[in-house]
């Protein structure tokens, strides 16, 4: 299997799905817990990217990089980038300003961070931990 594998989304609300989907194929046959968590994380940013990102403009996109190490497994997301940075809210939070997406990502994560490109593209990855059979 490659090292690394990318798809590009629309930044459509209902590609959010599809970004899920296309991480789940990619690890049939990890452990389960891995791929709920990946899916997860998935899940929370592509929909940040398509909700908060000029991803979500008119012929916007998000990339989803998935890259494998023996004992990590990296994925990135990549959004057109926009006025806010992302950053982690806390549970007190009123739920009208959202971010506790990130809170989630933040305890499944071994690590992850924020890139920001010259281009004006935010790229957020995450690695999670591998368990070997």
């Amino acid at each position: 299997m490659p090292q690394k594998w990318s798809r590009m989304f629309p930044g459509q609300a209902w590609q959010v799905a599809e970004a899920r989907h296309f991480v789940a194929a990619l690890l049939e046959g990890e452990d389960a817990s891995l791929v709920d968590d990946a899916v997860l994380i998935v899940g929370e940013l592509a929909a940040n990217a398509v909700r908060h990102t000029r991803s979500g403009w008119y012929r916007g996109w998000f990339l989803v990089v998935i890259g494998f190490t023996d004992d990590l497994l990296r994925i990135q997301v990549t959004d057109q980038g926009g006025d806010d940075e992302p950053m982690v809210r806390s549970v007190n939070t009123p739920v009208n300003e959202g971010g506790r997406g990130l809170l989630l990502v933040d305890a499944c994560a071994k690590g992850w961070g924020v890139k920001d490109r010259p281009d004006g593209a935010r790229c957020i990855w995450v690695d999670l931990v591998r368990v070997s059979g």
